[in-house]
């Protein structure tokens, strides 16, 4: 997310209110419905928005982007493209195109995460590395999800490229959005509820952050995960943009036995600024053990310069820290942009 579009919260606190308390069973929603939202989702805030202090604080210090010694790795940054794998039904398979963008491949549908071709998106510099899959080397996309409305996650010139009848799942109130596009069939979820799309499940679950694209809407949609359950019963969770905090234990209690995390690791300096909007490396290899994954894929850094930590700082701070944890160096996916990596049935 971009320092000049989305300001930052100051501190992590217990939820503001009272959560929606579901049973462990998303409840099911039908594909494309209709339906009346609240016109602000403030509420689900886990820490308040900040205030002129805050704002005042970080144009004072003006750390938005790294220094001059951060960006000489630039260069190093890992970039790998490569041909997407051949997969089976039973498969299933990751493609990191960079930031928060993955393609996915899971009870043989081929899922978009959050994605972004564009060399710029609104307030930030041009990406540091390239698009990890060319947009013509794509396969049928079968369906999309989004996370949230920040345009590092939400990006108009990118969704235009798709088929207007391409299935989208958005979080509660942002399918209006697609509507205007005339995408056909967009899910609204909330919360804790779910989906089917040809045998493989979208459920939407909370996250530690918020939402704004304009300048009078904020929190006026709302912000999320989402967990796709192949046909087997396997699952992936896309965490989108999150802090750290309770809802990783929530998730993994109502999702045993998560097969792959794909969490955020970058944009997390300084942090008073950003951590509770935004982990760190420590805090996303805590939040796989809260979750229960079995393995992580680490995402959101090596592509914009959406805050002040060194470029490759990410990488060699959640190597360690994975380390740290004593979790097995193989379960540890830090895929190189473009790279992929296959799950086979036979390892679940």
């Amino acid at each position: 997310m971009t320092q000049q579009s989305e300001p930052m919260m100051t501190r992590q606190s217990e939820p503001m209110t009272s959560r929606i308390s579901p049973a462990a069973t998303p409840v099911l929603r039908p594909l494309g419905e209709l339906r009346t939202w609240p016109r602000s989702f403030i509420d689900r805030l886990t820490a308040p928005l900040p205030g002129v202090r805050a704002f005042a604080r970080f144009a004072r210090e003006g750390a938005i982007r790294p220094r001059p010694e951060g960006l000489a790795d630039i260069p190093r940054l890992p970039f790998a493209p490569g041909p997407l794998p051949d997969v089976g039904v039973s498969d299933i398979a990751v493609t990191w195109a960079g930031h928060a963008s993955w393609v996915l491949r899971v009870g043989g549908l081929t899922v978009l995460t959050d994605p972004v071709w564009s060399r710029r998106i609104f307030g930030t510099p041009a990406r540091i590395t390239p698009v990890g899959v060319g947009w013509a080397a794509l396969p049928r996309i079968d369906a999309v999800v989004i996370s949230h409305n920040h345009y590092d996650h939400l990006d108009a010139p990118t969704l235009k490229r798709l088929p207007r009848e391409t299935p989208v799942f958005v979080p509660a109130g942002l399918g209006r959005w697609f509507r205007r596009r005339r995408f056909a069939c967009v899910t609204e979820l909330d919360w804790w509820e779910a989906t089917d799309l040809r045998g493989v499940r979208f459920g939407f679950v909370p996250a530690h952050h918020w939402s704004k694209r304009g300048l009078v809407d904020t929190c006026r949609t709302l912000w999320g995960g989402w967990v796709l359950t192949g046909p087997d019963g396997r699952e992936v969770y896309f965490a989108g943009d999150t802090g750290y905090g309770h809802w990783f234990a929530e998730i993994g209690r109502r999702h045993p036995g998560l097969d792959l995390a794909l969490l955020p690791i970058g944009a997390y300096h300084p942090r008073w600024w950003l951590r509770d909007v935004h982990c760190d490396p420590e805090e996303a290899v805590r939040a796989a053990d809260d979750l229960g994954a079995r393995r992580l894929a680490p995402m959101h850094w090596a592509t914009f310069l959406l805050s002040a930590e060194p470029v490759l700082e990410p990488l060699t701070r959640v190597r360690t820290a994975w380390e740290r944890a004593g979790r097995p160096r193989e379960d540890l996916w830090d895929l190189p942009v473009g790279a992929s990596r296959v799950l086979g049935a036979a390892a679940s």
